[in-house]
């Protein structure tokens, strides 16, 4: 519970890189999440390139973490290895959120910046990745060393349970 509250979106990155052998845990963190199936219709792309940073800034005016970040890694979907069709987006997002938990854990930041369902974005990674029709964009995390603190944060709210029927408390 510690890493989750402690996980917040970190929007400014020091100059400092992230080391490789952290950027492959947080990559297999991602890889462990649970699927549909088993399915596992994830892909990963680490992209330290500031020239498709800036690309993905041109069609993404959210992504203004990416710039300063010194690493960002796509999580992409392949619906083609699929075995329960339409779940892919589903995986995809508890892929992010084990990445997002293990970058905490390394006491590193990010920030998840939403590629998939809006097409121009998916569009124009696809593009600038040259990658395959059937490999779609879904999520860039941005990842870095933070250049802000942001104490841990409980969200908890009770009055957004309910059992076994609407309106009925516990």
């Amino acid at each position: 519970m510690k890493t989750i509250y402690a996980r917040r979106s970190i929007r400014t990155f020091t100059d400092e890189p992230v080391k490789q052998q952290d950027l492959l845990k947080i990559i297999k963190a991602g890889m462990n999440a649970p699927s549909a199936v088993n399915q596992q219709p994830w892909e990963f792309v680490i992209i330290d390139s500031q020239d498709i940073i800036d690309g993905v800034l041109e069609v993404h005016p959210n992504a203004k973490p990416a710039k300063s970040a010194p690493v960002s890694i796509l999580v992409c979907g392949t619906p083609s290895r699929e075995k329960s069709q339409g779940y892919w987006p589903i995986d995809c997002a508890a892929a992010v959120e084990n990445m997002l938990l293990e970058i905490t854990d390394l006491g590193l930041g990010a920030c998840w910046l939403g590629i998939y369902p809006r097409e121009p974005r998916v569009k124009k990674l696809q593009e600038m990745l040259r990658a395959p029709k059937d490999v779609i964009p879904f999520a860039l995390i941005a990842v870095g060393h933070p250049a802000e603190e942001k104490p841990p944060k409980d969200l908890y709210d009770e009055q957004r349970i309910h059992k076994n029927s609407w309106g009925e408390r516990l």
